[in-house]
C-alpha cells in the first residue's frame, strides 16, 4: 500500500533531485529533505526507511501517465 506523501514533502524531493542532476545539491537542501522526512514518519507512524524510499519512487520513478488510448 503506497504512503500518501504531503505535497510539500514531495516538492522538497523534486527540489534536491534537481540539485542533485544539476550537481549542485547543499547540505541544507539535503538536510530539510531528511528533517521532513523524519517529521512525517513521526507524525504518521510510518518508518522513515518506508517514507523515504516511496519519496524517492514517487520523485525520481514516476509511473508513466496513461494517455486514455
Amino acid at each position: 500500500m503506497a504512503i500518501e506523501l504531503p505535497d510539500d514533502l514531495i516538492a522538497l524531493e523534486r527540489s534536491a533531485w534537481e540539485e542533485i542532476q544539476a550537481g549542485t545539491l547543499t547540505v541544507d537542501t539535503a538536510a530539510k529533505v531528511q528533517a521532513a522526512i523524519a517529521a512525517f514518519a513521526a507524525e504518521s507512524g510510518e518508518s522513515r526507511l518506508a517514507v523515504e524510499t516511496e519519496l524517492k519512487k514517487l520523485v525520481r520513478h514516476p509511473e508513466p501517465e496513461s494517455d486514455g488510448a
